[in-house]
């Protein structure tokens, strides 16, 4: 039977519910695990496939374009299978997407990777149109935010683990496949070691995809409720009558452009920062973790909006500070590069100490993380307000628009073989301008005139 949305926790089962919003928080962690595994994958496949900075950041654009081709796509999908069964099938796309690794690894063909790339993106486009609404329907209307905040912050937790897992097991001992030292191989020699690297990522995407098949089998009978959303376009059916489109709403239009420039720059900040650590004079072994720092900050930076949004701060607020920070960061990481610093950490009634070198400008790169975390919940309902019966179709754009994530980091990659991995930083700063503008007035636009 359909799930309607809204109910109040005492017309169903508080056992049901609490199982309901555990599947969902799974998902949401998935999510987290299989996006931010791109920060390990850009810097593993540029140096094992022997790729340039530019085409390395194809990894993040094949992930991220599918949210673009698939958004609307995934509606109709849905439509036709119902939520439970599309979400299943999400996550069978993604294990297919892993398994696709497999013959990429023993080829070494970039196309093969990009490839299982894309049809993992497409798995979790499924999944995201599918999961999304389920945690606002799943439970009161006036509990909502702290579901969607839970659920966030098990996205973030998943970021955090996962560079750090697939870095143990692939960034190993990396830094001896230097490129002068493979210069210096012979032809036989160096496809022997890069053939050696690239089976390393073998055996954890086919963990991953067993573990996605064994879900999407326990979801397919678990007893998560369908839901129909149908119902939802009744209530605002007489809203906005004379509007014949949804490009007739600025909020919405600018906030396309917000979400997209706003995904771009987290990418940027997650996906780019082991291979600036690198440039920066750290080892893989150091680096590896930088990702895992930005996702932290982000984790930190979810919290605040919890404790601060709305009972000090409202969204619009808190993403026009948000913004300003993103703008003071991305400077700061920009003028300190090259600066090292020492941090010691002393434990004095252990008479331990540990002190561990880190660089200003590695550090305002982590910290962006903690200006990008409540973007997202920030702007997407600054951007649907008022859209009434093209809410659906508003929201299928503001899905379309994480392509942002696949193209920006395109941009920093090609930036960096131009000037320098620095200076390619320079792109985040309009990115940021633009979303403090909409935090500032462009959310309030209500027409173009």
């Amino acid at each position: 039977m359909a799930q309607q949305a809204g109910l109040p926790l005492t017309d169903r089962s508080k056992g049901n519910y609490i199982l309901s919003i555990t599947i969902i928080g799974i998902f949401f962690f998935i999510f987290g695990f299989v996006t931010w595994l791109n920060s390990v994958l850009i810097p593993f496949l540029k140096i094992a496939c022997e790729k340039n900075n530019f085409e390395s950041y194809f990894v993040a654009f094949a992930f991220y374009i599918s949210y673009f081709v698939m958004a609307i796509p995934s509606s109709f999908v849905l439509h036709k299978t119902g939520f439970k069964n599309g979400m299943s099938l999400g996550l069978v796309l993604m294990a297919i997407g892993a398994l696709i690794f497999i013959p990429a690894a023993y080829s070494r063909m970039y196309g093969l990777f990009l490839t299982g790339l894309f049809v993992q993106g497409t798995g979790l486009a499924v999944l995201q149109t599918a999961s999304n609404p389920y945690v606002t329907i799943l439970g009161p209307l006036e509990s909502a935010a702290k579901r969607i905040s839970i659920m966030g912050i098990c996205n973030k937790i998943a970021g955090v683990i996962s560079p750090l897992i697939l870095g143990a097991i692939v960034l190993k001992g990396m830094d001896r496949y230097d490129k002068t030292l493979l210069g210096a191989m012979d032809e036989l020699q160096k496809n022997t070691m890069l053939n050696e690297l690239a089976g390393r990522i073998i055996l954890p995407y086919i963990i991953m995809a067993v573990v996605l098949v064994i879900l999407a089998v326990l979801l397919r009978f678990s007893a998560l409720p369908d839901i129909d959303t149908d119902k939802e376009d009744v209530s605002t059916s007489t809203a906005n009558a004379g509007k014949k489109s949804v490009f007739q709403f600025p909020q919405l239009v600018l906030g396309v452009v917000a979400i997209f420039v706003y995904v771009g720059v987290e990418v940027v900040a997650v996906d780019t920062i082991i291979n600036y650590g690198k440039a920066q004079g750290f080892t893989f072994e150091l680096s590896k973790y930088f990702a895992s720092y930005t996702l932290i900050a982000m984790v930190l930076g979810y919290i605040i909006g919890i404790i601060t949004i709305p009972k000090y701060l409202k969204q619009e607020k808190a993403l026009m500070i948000s913004a300003f920070l993103g703008i003071v960061f991305g400077v700061l990481a920009i003028i300190t590069a090259g600066i090292h610093c020492q941090a010691t950490f002393s434990m004095a009634f252990a008479g331990y100490s540990l002190t561990l070198p880190f660089d200003l400008s590695v550090f305002f790169i982590a910290l962006l993380g903690l200006a990008n975390a409540i973007m997202w919940p920030a702007i997407w309902p600054l951007a649907i307000d008022g859209l009434g019966r093209f809410t659906k179709i508003g929201s299928s754009l503001l899905i379309m628009a994480i392509a942002g994530g696949a193209l920006l980091p395109l941009l920093y990659g090609r930036m960096v073989d131009l000037f320098s991995p620095q200076q390619a930083y320079w792109i985040i700063i309009p990115c940021y301008m633009f979303i403090f503008y909409y935090a500032l007035s462009g959310h309030k636009l209500r027409s173009w005139k």
